[in-house]
């Protein structure tokens, strides 16, 4: 009987993954999931070496279902940005879901995973389409105007490339199932590190 291996997501009505192939083959590499568990199982599952960075009780959650999935994460409690577990140039893919639209400091996230990745390695993330920000309870009036509250897409692009990144994929997916929806569901991209 083949084992389930759980989808790598970008988000809740996003597609996955198996729609975008922005991450690759992860077996043998090493992985960190910012902000989250969930797919640093489904990471762990397609044979990566992988690491989360996420809130306590997120952890307590990721260890018992990496336990049921009888595959390895190597868990770490703290601020997105405390990265020093990693040494610098060590790590093959950095990916977070979600996670980069409530962080504070977003440029020393970035900075610090930017440190961690080796030459040429990926920064995959996904947030919330910051066009959603716009809109309220899923109506079609705008409510506030783009970037009051969020940030905005050149916001993420900036900073990314002040990270030493260069983005190589930007992608905004409509919901599953909704492809004539007004507003993305998310705001995708990777960059790939430059320099050493």
């Amino acid at each position: 009987m083949a084992t389930m291996v759980s989808a790598i997501s970008y988000g809740p009505g996003v597609p996955d993954e198996g729609d975008l192939r922005l991450c690759g083959d992860v077996a043998g590499k090493r992985v960190i999931e910012l902000g989250g568990t969930a797919n640093a199982i489904a990471f762990a599952e397609r044979g990566a070496r992988s690491l989360a960075t996420a809130t306590s009780a997120q952890i307590e959650e990721g260890r018992e279902r990496a336990e049921q999935a009888e595959v390895h994460v190597e868990f770490h409690s703290g601020d997105l940005a405390d990265l020093g577990f990693a040494t610098s140039g060590s790590v093959d893919l950095v990916f977070a879901c979600g996670a980069l639209a409530d962080v504070d400091d977003l440029p020393r996230v970035l900075r610090q995973a930017h440190r961690v990745l080796k030459p040429e390695a990926s920064l995959v993330f996904s947030v919330p389409h910051p066009m959603a920000a716009m809109l309220e309870g899923g109506e079609i009036v705008l409510r506030r105007g783009y970037g009051t509250g969020a940030r905005t897409m050149s916001d993420y692009f900036m900073a990314v490339m002040r990270a030493g990144f260069r983005v190589d994929v930007m992608a905004e997916p409509h919901a599953v199932g909704q492809p004539g929806a007004l507003v993305p569901a998310a705001l995708v991209m990777r960059a790939k590190k430059l320099g050493v």
